[in-house]
């Protein structure tokens, strides 16, 4: 599934010279590292049946393909400064958040999901809960439309600036 294409991505500073340096890292080592293995792979004869040279051929188009997207990032992307510590839900923000009725919390950054990196679950400010609590303060209730069609209510229990 295809996200919308958006003019800008807000990113902090600091989330701005880690995707830079994950770039740098892919297209410089990582990209030649692969390189090399597929010129070893090719080497060795009959490529119909080389498990090695798929695999880095099936690695190289993963490589390619995240080194694409995070140059259209670099090249959209807005950089602003970490929010302030004030409680108040922003692109930027580590939000959690409560269902009404229940007591289990639930956290995530409120950002670009291709920030996404197995820490934090991310939800972009254009996602239906995002878009809802944009501008909420800690102890506000929100409710908003669930893909599902269903009317969810959620009240904000902390918004602290998010470092990785």
């Amino acid at each position: 599934m295809t996200q919308p294409v958006q003019d800008k991505i807000w990113l902090t500073q600091e989330a701005y010279d880690k995707l830079k340096a994950e770039l740098e890292n892919l297209s410089g080592p990582v990209r030649q590292e692969i390189i090399e293995r597929i010129s070893a792979a090719r080497d060795e004869g009959d490529l119909k049946e080389n498990g090695g040279y798929h695999a880095a051929k099936d690695e190289q188009g993963k490589v390619e393909a995240r080194i694409r997207q995070l140059e259209d990032m670099l090249r959209r992307a807005e950089v602003g400064e970490t929010p302030e510590d004030n409680g108040i839900v922003e692109p930027g923000m580590k939000v959690t958040y409560k269902f009404a009725g229940d007591a289990d919390e639930n956290t995530f950054l409120l950002g670009n999901k291709a920030l996404e990196d197995g820490t934090i679950d991310v939800f972009s400010p254009e996602s239906p809960l995002g878009s809802a609590i944009l501008g909420a303060k800690v102890g506000d209730r929100v409710s908003y439309t669930a893909p599902s069609g269903k009317s969810m209510t959620v009240e904000i229990t902390d918004a602290t600036p998010y470092h990785a």
